[in-house]
């Protein structure tokens, strides 16, 4: 049975093409930077969004056209979705998807008909990936929809909400072992509090670290060996929450001797929430070695919650793949679309020009990022701004072979500093617009 019968393969028909159901950017094939389009964006499809969105919002329910859908929470209900997936997935011809344990399979009436129902699903999951080559990027465990963690999971002030997060974690990491997966996300939607009335602080903080040491150890057990990812966000649901931005995570991981098993998730709305751009919390990121993959999508500067709509700006695209393309690529990484139909696209072909969309601004940004890089117009005048650092008394700061005495010694010396220079903001600004075309 096909669910998208009117939808062909999706072609790749170039920059001047109308056909709104065709890449005008993104060709797969095409190479840049000694790798191809598909090895450099590693699009994943989010099961979320995608398959369980239902296009509700906080002033209405859902109003989401889905031919497939009974309306019921069955495990048959649960197969068929696997189906509806992966023709979808396969028409797109994205080679990877993400899921929460919860996204792919619902709850039974107790943990062991959960998990149970869940290798059900896993099984499935396992065969249509053999039989189209579309792998899983990551999975998750969803550690905030179920009332048992409504003061969090392993930050609860409830041990048995832990104990419960720790066997939910466990059964997800396994699945996504047993799926191939090559990273397994943290996102801690309700690890976070609302009033320090009610919260011990540093206690959760410590809880919190002892569940993802633990996460760690049982991924060592099992031989997993995917990347471990933290995704950051500041707030929503809860008022504060501990992974709040790249900075918070870092100090977070140093604090509690976890930086050598993780590695950020980073979405551009977590960002923007967070009162950073996409481009700082990558940069900071990466600049320590902890980029490890990406959220793709984008907010609304008109609303302050986290819509999760699809990329289009190709500003930010661009920016984003002039991170990546500056470390090297994202190895087990990839862009997922984290990204959600606004409620009135309500139609199932709503969802291929979303992702046909999203698709086409991250080829175009990875092609501006290469010509920018090609250029090294801006990197040189980066250089040139910097050059006071690389002989001299710059060079003999960074070496660590000056002191406040030797320092004070050369400026009495010389009496005062050399003149700045300007920054050149607006000529930066105007440079990098140069290649927005």
């Amino acid at each position: 049975m096909a669910f998208f019968p009117d939808v062909p393969t999706i072609p790749f028909e170039g920059p001047d093409s109308t056909n709104p159901l065709a890449f005008r950017h993104y060709d797969a094939a095409a190479v840049v930077e000694g790798k191809t389009m598909a090895e450099h964006l590693r699009f994943a499809v989010a099961y979320w969004h995608t398959f369980r969105g239902t296009g509700a919002d906080p002033f209405g329910p859902g109003c989401a056209v889905r031919p497939w859908e009974d309306g019921s929470h069955s495990l048959a209900m649960d197969l068929k979705r696997v189906d509806v997936a992966f023709e979808f997935m396969g028409k797109l011809g994205v080679p990877y998807y993400c899921w929460h344990d919860r996204d792919i399979s619902d709850e039974g009436a107790n943990l062991a008909e959960t998990n149970k129902r869940l290798d059900t699903v896993v099984a499935k999951l396992k065969e249509k990936q053999a039989e189209t080559g579309i792998k899983l990027l990551w999975g998750t465990a969803n550690l905030f929809s179920h009332p048992r963690f409504v003061h969090g999971a392993s930050t609860s002030c409830n041990a048995d909400a832990f104990a419960f997060a720790a066997a939910q974690v466990k059964k997800a990491i396994e699945c996504t072992k047993e799926l191939g997966g090559v990273n397994y996300v943290f996102w801690g939607g309700r690890e976070g509090y609302h009033t320090l009335n009610n919260t011990d602080l540093r206690r959760e903080f410590d809880h919190l670290a002892k569940f993802l040491h633990l996460a760690v150890d049982y991924k060592k057990t099992i031989g997993f060996t995917g990347q471990f990812l933290i995704e950051p966000k500041p707030k929503e649901p809860t008022t504060h929450q501990y992974d709040s931005d790249c900075a918070a995570c870092m100090a977070f991981l140093k604090t509690y001797g976890l930086d050598q098993d993780f590695k950020f998730n980073v979405e551009t709305n977590h960002a923007t929430l967070a009162g950073h751009t996409m481009a700082h919390e990558l940069t900071y990121a990466s600049s320590y070695g902890m980029l490890g993959s990406i959220d793709a999508n984008r907010g609304d500067e008109l609303i302050g919650w986290d819509t999760d709509q699809f990329p289009t700006n190709l500003y930010q695209t661009a920016q984003v793949m002039l991170a990546v393309l500056n470390q090297g690529g994202l190895g087990s990484g990839g862009l997922n679309f984290d990204a959600k139909l606004r409620r009135e696209s309500f139609e199932p072909i709503d969802l291929f020009y979303a992702h046909i969309g999203g698709m086409d601004a991250f080829a175009h940004g990875l092609k501006i990022a290469a010509a920018m890089r090609a250029d090294g117009v801006v990197k040189g005048m980066l250089t040139k701004r910097y050059a006071s650092w690389d002989a001299g008394v710059g060079a003999e700061i960074e070496a660590g072979t000056a002191d406040f005495a030797t320092l004070e010694k050369y400026m009495l010396a010389k009496g005062d500093i050399t003149p700045n220079t300007s920054g050149r903001q607006e000529l930066l600004e105007n440079i990098v617009n140069r290649y927005l075309r």
